[in-house]
């Protein structure tokens, strides 16, 4: 078994605002779904698929990224397929999520209306403030250099 691999890339939107919490060690917990979609043609009619995601994201990652995490955000997300394992009422049960290392913040979704919901852009990227660029002075034609 060790040539297995165990890896996840997918890009998505948040289906609810993400849940912070933290483990009795002090661990940040960061716990999100997404919708991956998909199109594509079947039968002359353009049909869409969705697939559901639980995503967690552990330590300062989560914890910085949290507050960004709402619906309807578009995430690219990089993990580990893990599976849960437990029983209920007799039953055994199972859930697959993702233990994402790395989670990317990208356009669209709530909060994102321009450059307001991007924390990460500089002022200077969102254009200058009024009154700061003035003209060039004039200088004479006549410039002994």
């Amino acid at each position: 078994m060790a040539n297995d691999l165990n890896t996840w890339i997918g890009i998505g939107r948040l289906v609810r605002d993400s849940e912070l919490k933290y483990s009795s060690g002090g661990t940040a917990i960061c716990k999100f779904s997404i919708a991956v979609g998909k199109k594509f043609k079947k039968d002359e009619q353009i049909v869409e698929e969705v697939s559901f995601f639980d995503v967690v994201l552990w330590g300062r990652q989560g914890e910085a990224l949290s507050s960004f995490l709402v619906k309807g955000k578009q995430v690219a997300v990089e993990g580990e397929l893990h599976q849960n394992r437990w029983e209920q009422d007799g039953q055994s049960r199972s859930k697959i999520e993702i233990m994402a290392s790395n989670v990317q913040l990208l356009g669209g979704g709530q909060g994102n209306a321009g450059t307001a919901g991007n924390p990460y852009q500089s002022r200077s990227a969102q254009g200058p403030a009024s009154g700061t660029l003035s003209e060039p002075p004039d200088f004479p034609d006549d410039i002994p250099f």
